[in-house]
């Protein structure tokens, strides 16, 4: 196989194993590639806040494109340095048309600054201890919003993000990464793809020299305009039918299998 120039792995149910931990082998395979000179950049639905645990699987550069591509993040410094956020009118008008058509939805937002959420939200969803609350996630502007999130006890998951994504139409782009139930919501033109072909762009690299791995709906434009894609095993139907390649599943370290195969 051709080796590329720039690995790019989403994090949970890929690179990630079911329990939320990164394996030696993950971590081994990782250290080689940025040793081979292979850049290795983290594109994940995360935001900032849940990435500084893993400062040893990102390569040289220490990046992440994380909140499905609102904010680059340097994790080995542990700052935003660049980030694409929802205009503050437009997360009132989507919050409060999801509000009246979808009665009982809660809200939060990922920001630079951290996690925002309304009351209602935080009451079903667990949060960080220096969380910002409101009764009205719109009424917050001290911070942009990167991403928006929503979700509602009161309908199962395929109801709910069925029926958010027919209601914010095309003001926001409304993303799925396995997070029960959880509809995220980002400013127009911002995906895990776009974040990441602004990045090699910058660096020099083309897409025909990047090899990307994912999972979850949230990560096919990505898997689409790399070079080569890879599902693992466990991924969801769509991605597995777009992608060029398979490995293992996140389970059976699939992306550290796929790197030690160009490095023999």
């Amino acid at each position: 196989m051709s080796v590329p120039r720039l690995l790019a792995t989403d994090l949970d149910g890929t690179l990630l194993r079911s329990d939320g931990s990164v394996s030696e082998r993950s971590v081994r395979a990782l250290r080689a590639a940025a040793d081979a000179g292979i850049e290795t950049v983290l594109v994940t639905a995360r935001p900032p806040r849940w990435l500084d645990d893993l400062a040893h699987v990102v390569g040289a550069r220490g990046i992440a494109l994380c909140g499905n591509g609102a904010f680059r993040y340097d994790v080995l410094q542990q700052r935003v340095f660049g980030e694409r956020t929802i205009e503050p009118d437009v997360v009132a008008e989507v919050v409060a048309d999801l509000r009246s058509e979808l009665p009982g939805t809660g809200f939060a937002a990922e920001r630079s600054t951290g996690l925002a959420a309304e009351r209602m939200f935080a009451a079903i969803h667990d949060h960080p201890e220096d969380l910002v609350t409101t009764s009205r996630i719109e009424d917050l502007r001290d911070a942009a919003a990167g991403k928006l999130l929503a979700r509602n006890p009161h309908l199962d998951d395929e109801e709910f993000l069925t029926s958010a994504a027919e209601v914010v139409g095309d003001r926001v782009i409304l993303a799925y990464s396995g997070s029960g139930g959880l509809a995220e919501m980002s400013a127009p033109g911002v995906t895990k793809a776009a974040a990441l072909e602004a990045w090699c762009a910058e660096i020099g690299i083309d897409a025909a020299e990047v090899w990307t791995f994912g999972d979850m709906p949230n990560d096919l434009p990505m898997l689409t305009w790399s070079g080569r894609s890879f599902a693992v095993a466990n991924a969801h139907p769509e991605v597995q039918a777009v992608v060029t390649d398979r490995t293992g599943s996140n389970d059976e370290d699939g992306v550290a299998a796929a790197i030690e195969a160009i490095l023999r």
